[in-house]
């Protein structure tokens, strides 16, 4: 086994996206991502990549955009409202069947909202979050370990799938520091291949290629989609990852990612200790979302609780999967507030022993 050694959440991300072969990098500063680019800076130099501090998140997505058609792992990191200002350029990346890495270290919202952790972003990241019909593959790491390692995921369903991927993060990950093992053997990047849709590569005897997300003739638009859309189909057949704690018995699971879920596993024993049989579901992509696995669930469980640090957002794909098969309930906190364990569990016991209204009906 592997040394563990002590690392940031961020700086475990882009020491992960190194590993995993990553050598172009293009950001802005933010918090609270900043030890992402920072890290970068001096890394992406030693292992012969090249690092740009842009002018703007705006200038970094493109930047990104052009080094990606090169057929060279790449990526961008920001919060949210410099991921909102890489929207356009992203969609573009989406448009032009790019691979590449963007993550998203949120902050609270909307607006500048401040530097906390928060999961607000959620409908954004899920719903591609610019113009058009598009997808990203999107990851939720609960933890600084899933930071280090979830970038060679990302890359590899990247390129397979010609498909934008991003790890999705709330700042509180981005800022901690666990005990990481990097589980994932290193890319000697002179052994990847260009892929054959790279610009720039094996031009003698073959049609100029370009990168662009835009295609004026009569129905080739519509056809480029449906093509995308067959892609998208065989990741959430292929692609969904998702994890399960105590369901065996369960009368109500929780539906939790991010820090959320390591709250919800924290609240999920205290209930376990007061008699309650809670089971927890943590969707670690996003999209595509474990949807099969709920409905699955739901032949035996009628009632499941969503808690996330939002308004409520990830609430809305549990009511679509369940279609009303079962009650769906919400615990939320917007605006970078932090639930705890015990808010969780008095919420499940009010759920279990004096039939709370479900979420849904109280909408």
């Amino acid at each position: 086994m592997a040394e563990k050694k002590l690392w940031k959440g961020n700086e475990a991300l882009a020491e992960g996206a190194l590993r995993a072969g990553c050598r172009f990098f293009a950001g802005y500063p933010i918090t609270p991502q900043n030890e992402v680019p920072e890290y970068m800076s001096w890394r992406l130099p030693q292992v012969g990549g090249a690092f740009i501090q842009s002018e703007s998140e705006v200038s970094a997505i493109n930047m990104v955009y052009a080094a990606s058609a090169t057929g060279v792992r790449s990526m961008t990191s920001s919060s949210s409202p410099g991921i909102s200002l890489k929207q356009e350029g992203l969609s573009y990346c989406a448009g032009a069947d790019l691979p590449l890495l963007i993550a998203n270290v949120m902050r609270g919202g909307p607006g500048l909202g401040n530097i906390a952790g928060a999961q607000g972003d959620y409908f954004q990241s899920t719903r591609g979050g610019g113009h058009g019909d598009y997808r990203l593959f999107v990851m939720a790491p609960n933890g600084v370990n899933e930071m280090a390692n979830f970038p060679q995921k990302c890359y590899e369903v990247a390129y397979k799938y010609r498909i934008p991927s991003m790890i999705l993060a709330d700042g509180i990950i981005g800022q901690m520091m666990e005990p990481v093992e990097f589980t994932n053997p290193e890319i000697d990047v002179t052994t990847l291949t260009k892929p054959e849709w790279a610009i720039g590569v094996n031009t003698t005897g073959r049609p100029k290629r370009i990168a662009k997300s835009y295609d004026l003739r009569d129905g080739y638009l519509e056809k480029m989609v449906n093509e995308r859309v067959q892609r998208y189909n065989e990741i959430e057949k292929n692609e969904v990852i998702f994890e399960e704690k105590m369901m065996d018995d369960a009368e109500i699971v929780i539906v939790a990612y991010g820090t959320a879920a390591r709250i919800s596993t924290a609240a999920m024993k205290l209930a376990r200790e007061r008699g309650l049989k809670v089971g927890l579901l943590r969707p670690i992509t996003l999209w595509p979302f474990p949807k099969a696995r709920i409905v699955e669930l739901s032949k035996r469980v009628k009632k499941f609780m969503v808690v996330e640090m939002s308004l409520g957002q990830m609430v809305e794909d549990v009511l679509l999967a369940l279609n009303g098969r079962a009650d769906v309930h919400l615990h939320a906190r917007p605006g970078a507030g932090v639930m705890t364990a015990d808010d969780v569990c008095k919420d499940i016991e009010k759920i279990l022993k004096k039939g709370a209204k479900a979420y849904a009906a109280v909408k």
